[in-house]
């Protein structure tokens, strides 16, 4: 019942998308408030219906884009949230916990780079003294910078950032989340298209998010005896700060048309498959990748 009232409040929903006035590219990582056209989260639009109801979320890379969406979703839906965040990105993350807390929970941020064993311990640590425990751990935050010529434009410096960022952070907030997660936790974490369907440009960042579902997959058999599920989310092109920070302007220009549904998709599109992992109505699914991307084909 409560998930047809959750259908019905959002009728013939209309996403944006991004106009040919965003093609203007922004300095990494990018805030949300240099976009011409600001992703929609679910600000206003997202209805919970009490299915994370005291739950304690962790989110990293939380302060804007898919992380945003997703803190403000689990919020709604009754869990307090950590988000996690380069210092940079303070003002974004600010925006978040205003939302979060909007929606009657508890936020607590730590900023600092995932690049760092320590800070990723020290994320779950503070979740465990200033949540009380943690029930979710989303490994959301990424590095991606697109190069024209592939391989050839790659520096040794970039490949390490995209790998330490991408997959050693994920490693290591798992590895320190699972040992004190209760069985009925989940770890939700966000892989991508590229897994599947690379693009030269962004060869480095596609063999991060190939590696992502194997860890998934593998992750899910390892903790399945503890009562810890373990799920990927794919998105496809998906409109954040990101996009416009790390790609040229025509590719920016072209984001997402090439897909069947003619458009890039907003973080509000993405919440509830987070949403769907992390409560119970996924209970009996484990090791599992869902695709988010406008129709185009994971595989």
């Amino acid at each position: 019942m409560a998930q047809d009232q959750h259908a019905q409040q959002h009728p013939q929903q209309q996403f944006r998308s991004p106009g040919d006035q965003d093609s203007e590219e922004i300095s990494h990582p990018g805030m949300t408030g240099e976009m011409d056209t600001e992703p929609d989260h679910g600000e206003d639009s997202y209805r919970g219906s009490d299915r994370l109801s005291g739950k304690r979320a962790v989110v990293t890379g939380g302060d804007s884009g898919i992380g945003r969406a997703v803190a403000f979703a689990f919020a709604c839906e009754g869990a307090d949230v950590l988000i996690s965040y380069l210092p940079d990105e303070e003002d974004d993350a600010r925006e978040t916990v205003r939302l979060v807390e909007k929606a009657g929970r508890k936020a607590i941020t730590v900023p600092g780079d995932i690049r760092d064993e320590a800070h990723c311990t020290a994320i779950i640590d503070k979740a465990i003294t200033g949540l009380g425990g943690v029930d979710i751990l989303v490994n959301n935050a990424a590095y991606q910078m697109s190069q024209d010529g592939g391989i050839f434009d790659i520096s040794t410096e970039q490949f390490d950032r995209v790998m330490k960022t991408n997959l050693y952070a994920m490693f290591w907030l798992s590895k320190a989340a699972a040992g004190r997660m209760r069985p009925g936790s989940t770890i939700i974490n966000t892989a991508s298209i590229q897994a599947y369907q690379p693009s030269p440009q962004l060869l480095d960042y596609a063999t991060t998010k190939a590696g992502i579902i194997a860890f998934t997959k593998a992750l899910a058999a390892n903790l399945a005896d503890r009562g810890i599920r373990v799920n990927a989310v794919a998105p496809g092109p998906i409109w954040t700060p990101l996009i416009p920070a790390t790609m040229p302007k025509e590719k920016v220009e072209s984001f997402g048309k090439n897909t069947p549904m003619g458009r890039a998709g907003q973080p509000a599109e993405l919440a509830p498959a987070y949403v769907f992992f992390a409560s119970q109505e996924s209970s009996y699914v484990t090791g599992e990748v869902l695709g988010v991307t406008g129709g185009k084909p994971l595989a």
